[in-house]
Order: structure tokens, then C-alpha cells, then sequence
């Protein structure tokens, strides 16, 4: 009797310990719950502009904002103060700096040389064709922009060449493609230059140039905002007047400029004419209503603003170069061409350095330009190494297959 008394026992003892929740083949290990294993925070990706700011000082912030013009035809003593004292952003180069091929290669190069291992220098030329051309005797010359596209000229193959004929002398920008409408005939001072009589031409070639010099490697620089076409007057000489309403200027001027806003265009320059409707007192380039509101603001542009140059008659009859440099600033320009005379530059430098030593522009709104500006010149990965002498002959080749 006690046998069964104690195997009863045994077996109770047994059935009590599988009902009791014990790990079985049927019944899982308990999860681990996620808080238990720690994870990681990820490591975040440095900013190389950012981490460039972090070490340039003031000047060296406001020399990236300027774009100098320089006399003769090897780096002289405008270079030198230009690209060593002032650390420029970028150095613009003209006819009048042009003999031959050879002589244009070693300026470039020197140029460079001078800038050491600084930040790498926008190299700048308006290479357009037709009447503003900047290549030397030696290359072969493109016909206008007007007169290709109207014979039926491909303006994909166009940007194409404009970017290798830049490419070849060192050039890694180009203030190349005009976004005006010829729509005035009285027009002197773009005429040809534009790509058509009306906007959807303009709007398609534009883009297409604008494409072929990117895929050379040569930033595209569109201009003149918001439209020269309609004008009578050449800003070189006094200030053109523009008395169209933003509504207006929707259906017509700014149709390419849109277009070029939503491709992703690098770059914009900004004309030196005076938009009545948008702001009776101050011409484009210096109106914060045309650069931070409409450009910007309304039509989301966020590349870089570059200005017309500030020693245009429009301009600096009017309110000197320094003035007029913090002016762009604060309208909201990012590079400020000054083309002509090494005191112009002092004068812009200067002004520009005093402006926000005293307060009148902030370090931050210095900083939001001088970022635009390194990162499109780490965009298109510019450099200070020199470029080899050019092959003419194949260059040549290139502009007679595309005329």
C-alpha cells in the first residue's frame, strides 16, 4: 500500500511540474526584449564645406565673395594683391588678357600658381560666340547663339564645345548663356546673343548649352535676370528701365529663368536694370525685392547669385563700388564681379570687411554666400593643378563639326 501511495505521489509531483510553465520543446524561450541590447547612434557624415568655413577667418570670407578682373596678359601686380592679399574667389579674364593660346594657358596656370594651396579659384570668362568671344586668334570662331539655333544648330553639341574651347585655357566657368528674349529689335546690347525671339526657344537651347557645359566639367552661368531682352539702354552706359509687372514678366521674361530654376542651374547673374513695378528705387542687382523675393522667394531659386559687374556705369555712377558690394550682399547676391581696376577691388574688399566687422551684414548672412560658393566649386571638383598646352587642331575640328 505504501508503494502506491508513494507512486501516486510521484506521478502527481510530475504532472504538476509540466502544468507549471517550464521550458518544453512546445514552449518557447522568452524573447529578449530590445532594450536590452544597446544600439549604436550613427556616426554623422562630415560636412566638407563646413568643415572649410570652420577654418577660414573673416577676410578670407569676404575674399571668396568677389571675382576680380586683372590687366595684362601675365599675373601682375593686380594678380598678385588680388589672389595673395585678398584671396578672391575667383579671377575673370577678357580680351584684353588674351594674345595666343600659349600665352592664355600660362596665364591661367600662373594664376593658379599664385593661389598656392588656397581655396581653388573660379577661373571666369564670358565665352559666348558670336561678338563676345575670349578664345585667341588660334581657335576657330563659333557663329552667335542666335543665328546657330535659328540654321538649326544643336545646342546640346554647343555647351558641348563651349565647355571644351573653356576647358582647353584652364576656364572652369563660364558666364555663357543669355536667358533674354530678343524681343526689342532696338535692342543693342543683346541682339544675337540671345538664343530666340521667344520664350519656349530660348527656354529649350538654354538649357541644352547649359547641359553640354556641365558635362564638360565648366560651370554654366545664366544671365541676365530677370531679362535684358526688352530694353533700349546698355547697362554698361547708364541703367536700363524695365516697367513691367511681376505678372507680366511671368508670361514672358521669366519664362526661361523658371525653367532654369527647376533644372537645377548652378548659377545666375543678375542684370543692372531698374524693374519699376517691383522696385521703383534700386536696380536688380541691389534690390533685395528682386534677389531675396522674387528670384529667390518665389520662384525657389538656391544656387549662386552672381552680380553684373559692379563698375558698370549703372552702377557706379551711381553708388561706388563698395557701397553697391554691400548692397548685392544684402539683396541677397553671393559673388560680386569687379572687372575693372585693382582700386575697385580695394574699394569692394574693404567695404565689405567693415560691413560686417561693424555689424551691418551678420556672420551669418556672410557664411550663407561663402557656403553656396565652396560648395559649387566641391560640386564641380575645382582644383589649382595646371592644364596642358591645347591640341588646336582637334578643338577646331570640334567647332567645324558643330557649324
Amino acid at each position: 500500500m505504501k508503494r502506491i501511495l508513494v507512486g501516486v505521489i510521484l506521478l502527481s509531483v510530475l504532472l504538476l511540474a509540466g502544468c507549471g510553465g517550464q521550458t518544453t520543446a512546445s514552449t518557447p524561450a522568452p524573447a529578449i526584449t530590445p532594450s536590452a541590447v544597446p544600439i549604436p547612434e550613427p556616426t554623422p557624415t562630415p560636412d566638407p564645406v563646413e568643415e572649410a568655413m570652420a577654418a577660414m577667418t573673416t577676410e578670407e570670407k569676404v575674399g571668396q565673395l568677389l571675382v576680380a578682373g586683372i590687366m595684362g596678359t601675365e599675373p601682375g601686380e593686380d594678380a598678385l594683391r588680388a589672389i595673395q592679399d585678398y584671396q578672391v574667389g575667383g579671377i575673370i579674364l577678357f580680351g584684353r588678357n588674351v594674345e595666343s593660346a600659349g600665352q592664355l594657358v600660362e596665364l591661367t596656370n600662373g594664376l593658379k600658381e599664385l593661389n598656392g594651396d588656397h581655396v581653388p579659384l573660379f577661373l571666369c570668362v564670358d565665352q559666348e560666340g558670336g561678338r563676345v568671344d575670349r578664345m585667341p586668334p588660334e581657335v576657330d570662331d563659333l557663329p552667335s547663339a542666335y543665328d546657330a539655333i535659328a540654321s538649326g544648330g544643336d545646342p546640346l553639341e554647343r555647351g558641348k564645345v563651349l565647355a571644351a574651347q573653356c576647358a582647353a585655357f584652364g576656364f572652369n566657368l563660364d558666364f555663357s548663356t543669355c536667358l533674354d528674349i530678343w524681343s526689342n529689335p532696338d535692342n543693342t546690347v543683346i541682339g544675337k546673343r540671345a538664343c530666340g525671339s521667344d520664350p519656349d526657344t530660348v527656354s529649350w537651347a538654354g538649357l541644352e548649352i547649359n547641359e553640354g557645359l556641365s558635362q564638360g566639367g565648366v560651370i554654366p552661368v545664366v544671365k541676365h535676370f530677370p531679362g535684358h531682352g526688352d530694353t533700349g539702354t546698355d547697362s554698361h552706359v547708364e541703367l536700363p528701365v524695365v516697367d513691367k509687372t511681376v505678372e507680366e514678366l511671368e508670361q514672358f521674361e521669366l519664362i526661361p529663368f523658371q525653367a532654369a530654376v527647376d533644372a537645377g542651374a548652378p548659377a545666375v547673374m543678375v542684370a543692372h536694370i531698374l524693374m519699376t513695378q517691383i522696385d521703383p528705387d534700386l536696380p536688380a542687382t541691389l534690390s533685395p525685392r528682386v534677389v531675396a523675393g522674387l528670384l529667390r522667394q518665389e520662384m525657389g531659386y538656391e544656387g549662386v547669385v552672381c552680380t553684373d559687374d559692379l563698375t558698370m556705369a549703372a552702377i557706379s555712377h551711381t553708388y561706388g563700388t563698395g557701397e553697391a558690394a554691400i548692397m548685392a550682399l544684402e539683396a541677397g547676391c553671393d559673388l560680386l564681379l569687379v572687372c575693372h581696376e585693382a582700386d575697385n577691388l580695394t574699394a569692394a574688399q574693404d567695404a565689405l570687411l567693415s560691413a560686417v566687422e561693424e555689424g551691418r551684414v551678420s556672420m551669418e548672412r556672410l557664411d550663407e554666400s561663402v557656403y553656396r560658393i565652396l560648395a559649387l566649386k566641391e560640386e564641380y571638383g575645382l582644383t589649382n593643378d595646371p592644364v596642358d598646352q591645347p591640341d588646336i587642331n582637334s578643338l577646331n575640328a570640334q567647332i567645324q563639326a558643330l557649324a
